[in-house]
């Protein structure tokens, strides 16, 4: 291929490695490193003067400092004339806020702290809200379920409601702002975060992957049960289910107390004693929605239970929950670096993601069709 330059950022240099192979080309030479202040420093050291330009960096690791550096290379990149720059980002950072506040340890809490109510009034004005910041754990209910990293918001219609930034549109500014002509992905656990960019987002599916996986990897697989270990994934695992012509299951909340509203129950949907069951899921960060997922199935009489995600971030104890977890075998893709959880933890195994990033740039910077790639790789 002519014309075109491949840089690799810090976060996951081996994955740039393994797409430029593919690709037969080396990495662009540029230099990466801090400042004594901690500032971000980077020197592109290859021409890219109307070069098509593809900087492969993942969201993950120090998030903000591979984020911030992405976006120095990219305007590095612009500011050097070059035609066209394409940020290659298997793993999108912040495109996934939580839709309910935690705990420390990362669990959902069941419901707001009674200390985010301290300084409401019943006279406060329509429309109008009261923000507490810092909040102070006094009630002792409340000891167990801390917001106190939070802010909430505090309405006088229709309950109380913990106020929580969403970031997607700074993000894609941000990214527009420093010159990216392209953007490149996979997965993205929210596929309305394309509509906040005003340039082309090339959101690839990993399903094509976790489907070869399946039949390369699980035993018996045809005989095998899909499973989304939550509703929100529930589209995702169906298409999976139908493209193997799979049995599918469901595990989803369900309120059965009127006394307690806020008490869920995770109910199982379709039967799976006895078999083989997979569980699909795009990202895996504290892990504990697939550990309680995979109870849930050895509960019922799952026979042996297997997970495949797409971006196993798995932070804080997730690689020792998993470890301790029912699940037998866990494979993730390498979207992520994942070295340190394969010497961690024996269930974890890698698949490999570079055909696809690799056979998407080609694809693009030929101006041929990326239909082909939602079908499954050789």
């Amino acid at each position: 291929m002519h014309n075109i330059v491949l840089f690799g950022g810090s976060s996951h240099p081996d994955l740039a490695e393994k797409i430029a192979s593919r690709l037969g080309l080396p990495l662009g030479r540029v230099t990466l490193s801090k400042f004594s202040n901690k500032e971000t420093n980077v020197e592109i050291r290859e021409s890219v003067r109307e070069q098509d330009v593809y900087i492969i960096q993942s969201g993950c690791g120090h998030v903000n400092d591979n984020f911030m550096e992405l976006l120095i290379m990219i305007s590095a990149c612009k500011i050097a004339s070059a035609a066209k720059v394409t940020a290659v980002i298997p793993c999108f950072p912040y495109a996934r806020q939580p839709d309910a506040p935690f705990k420390k340890d990362g669990t959902p809490l069941s419901r707001l702290p009674r200390s985010a109510f301290r300084g409401y009034s019943s006279d406060t004005p329509y429309g109008s809200a009261s923000v507490t910041p810092n909040l102070e754990i006094k009630d002792p209910l409340d000891k167990m379920e801390d917001a106190s990293s939070n802010y909430a918001v505090i309405r006088s219609v229709g309950g109380y409601k913990q106020w929580i930034a969403r970031s997607g549109t700074l993000i894609a500014n941000l990214l527009m702002c420093a010159g990216a002509d392209h953007i490149m992905t996979m997965d993205l656990h929210d596929p309305q975060f394309q509509g906040f960019f005003d340039i082309p987002v090339d959101n690839l599916f990993g399903q094509p992957l976790m489907i070869k996986c399946i039949k390369q990897t699980i035993p018996n697989w045809e005989d095998a049960v899909i499973v989304s270990p939550d509703a929100g994934g529930a589209k995702r695992a169906t298409a999976i289910a139908e493209r193997l012509r799979m049995e599918f299951a469901l595990i989803h909340k369900e309120r059965r107390s009127q006394n307690k509203p806020h008490k869920t129950d995770l109910i199982l949907v379709g039967d799976v004693k006895d078999k083989i069951c997979i569980l699909i899921d795009d990202i895996a960060d504290t892990s504990f929605t697939i550990t309680k997922a995979a109870k849930i199935l050895h509960e019922n009489g799952a026979q042996k239970i297997y997970a495949i995600i797409t971006h196993a971030i798995l932070s804080g104890d997730a690689i020792q929950r998993i470890q301790e977890s029912n699940i037998d075998q866990i494979f993730v893709s390498d979207s992520v670096p994942q070295n340190e959880h394969l010497a961690q933890c024996s269930k974890v195994c890698v698949f490999n993601v570079a055909p696809l990033f690799a056979e998407a740039i080609r694809r693009t910077h030929n101006g041929e069709s990326v239909s082909a790639l939602f079908e499954v790789m050789d």
